[in-house]
């Protein structure tokens, strides 16, 4: 099993960027679908986009496609999420979440601390 660490948070303006990083440990990182999702205040923690773990395949919750970009770097174990265009609705704690094989993360095996974003207006 890996273990996640996530990075890139903070306070950032509505329409601006920020990139998010999960670090995963261990070896068998390539064979890991990922995901991320968010929990917004006094909400439920949601979905926001996965890759499979042959990196082909990419999946975007309806409220973050065309603004959000998920991508994978298994040379250096991590998947980063490009968020564009920022607003309010999205902050949130965000995860990084890691399924075996999984195509589309669904049920983890193991998931991150989270890392804080807040998008001012």
């Amino acid at each position: 099993q890996v273990q996640l660490v996530e990075s890139g948070g903070g306070l950032v303006q509505a329409g601006g960027s920020l990139r998010l990083s999960c670090a995963a440990s261990g070896r068998t990182f390539s064979s890991y679908g990922m995901g991320w999702f968010r929990q917004p205040p006094g909400k439920e923690r949601e979905f926001v986009a996965a890759i499979s773990w042959s990196g082909r395949s990419t999946y975007y919750a309806d409220s973050v496609k065309g603004r959000f970009t998920i991508s994978r770097d298994n040379a250096k174990n991590t998947v980063y999420l490009q968020m564009n265009s920022l607003k309010p609705e999205d902050t949130a704690v965000y995860y990084c979440a890691a399924e075996r094989w999984a195509v589309r993360t669904a049920v983890p095996d193991c998931w991150g601390q989270g890392t804080q974003v807040t998008v001012s207006s």
